[in-house]
């Protein structure tokens, strides 16, 4: 119950972020489009707390979550989102480019599976340097249908190199359903063709997430090679800050409502759930508070 508590307040301050940015983009504070990842905050807490420190975390444009819970500060978060100059990057990569490599955060990409080479990149330096350390690449499942993703791949298994693939699959390529967009209904079974290792879990049980990257970080720290963990999910929320969905059947988004990560743990947690929630919004509002104050970049 220990570990569950401590993983209830990561996916509540994740989810206290991306509220909080929703508010300050309809204030108009927060430049550009916005994507957030609420209803998918049991992934990126359940697989970052099988990595170690050194470990590199790559992400898509949906990041902020995987940011947060890596270690990065949630005022510097708001901060840099509000084009402020925040410590992460000066505001100038907002919302879809942000990174913190002080944390070992290498970043965001809005191209859909750019990240995935990226991070082959950091794997291949780590495996070359001999340092141990494994990098791990969050993507979409839309980004399989991506060449580079592909490449990457092969790449990743010809060089055993140490990588773990995340995908996230929320059953939408932006805004169309992954069952008009492949001829397959699991994922996994692509993996398959390269000759990687691969699971699907449940990805709203952080738990679950976890153990099946720590297994998949376990292979590549010993030379095994990739992994691919295809977590099966929901987002609660618009592919972006502007998107109606209304290509989403009705009764799907209370559905997933009923079965999300919060209210999971909420229902096993009761009333220390509540402590922590309150928690959390006071830390959240002290970080707007924080991010407000910081100044413009400087135009030089």
């Amino acid at each position: 119950m220990h570990q569950l508590l401590a993983d209830y307040r990561a996916m509540a301050r994740i989810r206290a972020v991306e509220e909080a940015l929703m508010s300050l983009k309809t204030g108009g504070e927060v430049p550009g489009s916005i994507h957030l990842c609420n209803g998918q905050e049991a992934i990126p807490v359940g697989a970052v707390r099988a990595l170690e420190p050194g470990d590199l975390v790559t992400a898509t444009y949906r990041g902020h979550g995987w940011a947060l819970a890596r270690g990065t500060d949630p005022a510097a978060l708001l901060a840099e989102c509000m084009g402020k100059d925040s410590p992460l990057n000066g505001g100038r990569a907002a919302s879809p480019y942000l990174s913190d490599p002080s944390v070992g955060f290498l970043g965001e990409n809005s191209i859909v599976g750019a990240g995935l080479p990226i991070a082959a990149g950091a794997a291949l330096s780590q495996q070359r340097l001999r340092t141990g350390k494994i990098s791990l690449v969050s993507i979409g499942d839309g980004a399989l249908n991506q060449g580079n993703v592909s490449e990457g791949l092969n790449l990743a298994i010809v060089l055993k190199l140490p990588l773990v693939v995340v995908v996230e699959n929320n059953v939408y390529s932006e805004m169309s359903p992954i069952a008009d967009m492949v001829g397959i209904p699991r994922l996994t079974e692509r993996a398959a063709g390269f000759g990687i290792p691969a699971e699907q879990v449940d990805g709203n049980d952080p738990q679950v997430v976890h153990d099946a990257v720590a297994r998949a970080a376990e292979r590549a720290r010993t030379g095994g090679g990739p992994t691919v963990v295809e977590a099966m999910t929901a987002r609660l929320v618009g592919h972006y800050s502007g998107d109606v969905q209304h290509y989403r059947p009705k009764g799907e988004v209370e559905a997933a409502r009923a079965v999300e990560p919060l209210v999971r743990a909420r229902t096993l947690l009761g009333a220390a759930a509540a402590a922590v929630d309150d928690d959390v919004r006071a830390e959240v509002e002290q970080a707007i508070a924080t991010a407000r104050s910081m100044p413009e970049p400087a135009p030089a």
